[in-house]
């Protein structure tokens, strides 16, 4: 995923941060933008590139 956003958002910083406990979430400029947890859901193909467009 984080080779794809960077290929489809140039210039995009984007990093994987390890955690735990099935812990899936996306921020965005300081905010959550999807939340695994929060949805009981990983996100659907393309749904993360979606939300960082519409933001």
């Amino acid at each position: 995923m984080e080779a794809s956003l960077k290929q489809t958002f140039q210039g995009i910083n984007v990093s994987l941060i390890s955690s735990g406990g099935g812990v899936f979430e996306v921020t965005l400029n300081g905010e959550l933008i999807f939340s695994k947890k929060a949805l009981n859901r990983f996100p659907e193909q393309g749904e993360i590139e979606q939300l960082i467009g519409q933001s």
